[in-house]
């Protein structure tokens, strides 16, 4: 199984949604940063189920031991193994899908693939892995703290956040439980996912994520481009559906007049459709990009299927489960991005020798 991520920094990761722990180790991370664990900690927080009305019930305090790679509370260069324990599964939640496949689940493929399955809350194929990669995005964040990473909900089902990043207040994401910063969207959004939870449905959403301050040149010509990168990591997240960036798919109805950023005197550039980055590469504008989010598959209602061996069968989802993905997959976002920006940077460090 391929289960580790970046290039030259990497995260290799362990764990599944009813095992022992998740956990990780992350390799070529640059020795002598001083890391704040708690704010490694607050990103675990805003991550972890039960904090809301919105979200799984499910109640884990999801904190992160460090057990190498940092010492006297600096990274030491050497691989940084973390470990966060499971403290609240409830297995037998699931013992009604042991040998049957729940629609638009990983069920079916895991089982042709590996020839067995962990059923108990979905195994590795749990949302709970994006855990690993908050604590690796964490400390990505502090490796780079002049780059400045915002993401927040910026829809739910068919109600949009119409207003552009830049009219919005981003300290106000952590103001409500949906994570939007405009409040009258946010409360259009809560009720319309308490309205999906109490019918036993699921709803999809989609995530903004805007980056400032990432400087002029980060990010590979060629297959690894900067916006290849952060689509890969996104991709991965459980769930989503889609990624774009700048104008997106909106701009395949533009015209090359209407879509050039034409440049300033101090090279800055009049628009911004290409979404801070060209030729694969950093431009020194705004990064911002937008990643789709389907409704989650496990429903509380009944729904036809088959078994593994075929025979029609009815399952309903039981336990403990999110109605909308997106509220705690923003801190994912950021985390990812963080990730995939540290990765870059490290690497532009070998492209000039005026980069050393």
């Amino acid at each position: 199984m391929f289960n580790t991520l970046g290039n030259l920094l990497s995260l290799t990761t362990f764990g599944e949604s009813h095992g022992v722990a998740y956990g990780g180790i992350i390799n070529n991370f640059p020795a002598g940063l001083t890391v704040d664990l708690e704010k490694v900690q607050y990103e675990l927080n805003r991550r972890k189920p039960g904090q809301s009305a919105i979200v799984t019930q499910r109640k884990e305090s999801d904190t992160v031991k460090f057990l190498s790679g940092i010492f006297d509370g600096k990274t030491t260069g050497t691989p940084i193994g973390f470990i966060i324990e499971n403290e609240n599964q409830k297995s037998k939640d699931y013992d009604h899908i042991a040998g049957a496949y729940r629609p638009s689940h990983a069920d079916f493929t895991y089982d042709q693939k590996f020839g067995f399955r962990d059923h108990r809350g979905g195994g590795k194929s749990s949302a709970r892995e994006t855990m690993n990669w908050v604590v690796a995005g964490a400390l990505a964040k502090q490796l780079l703290p002049e780059i400045e990473i915002n993401a927040y909900v910026s829809s739910v089902g068919d109600i949009f956040c119409e207003k552009p990043y830049q009219a919005l207040d981003f300290s106000q994401t952590e103001s409500n439980d949906v994570r939007c910063p405009d409040a009258e969207t946010a409360e259009k959004m809560i009720a319309r996912i308490k309205e999906i939870k109490k019918e036993g449905n699921t709803i999809g959403g989609t995530i903004t994520c805007v980056i400032k301050n990432v400087p002029v040149g980060i990010g590979e010509p060629i297959f690894s481009k900067l916006q290849a990168e952060l689509a890969k990591a996104m991709l991965n997240i459980n769930a989503c559906k889609g990624f774009e960036y700048g104008s997106g798919f909106c701009g395949a109805k533009m015209t090359g007049k209407e879509h050039n950023d034409q440049f300033n005197t101090d090279f800055s550039t009049k628009s911004n459709l290409s979404g801070g980055i060209q030729g694969g590469i950093s431009n020194g504008m705004d990064i911002y990009f937008r990643v789709a989010f389907k409704p989650v598959a496990t429903i509380l209602r009944p729904q036809d299927s088959i078994d593994k061996e075929g025979n029609p069968v009815i399952v309903e989802g039981k336990g403990r489960h999110d109605p909308c993905v997106v509220p705690r997959a923003v801190p994912v976002v950021e985390s990812l991005a963080a990730f995939v920006l540290a990765d870059l940077f490290l690497i532009n460090k070998t492209r000039n020798i005026n980069n050393f």
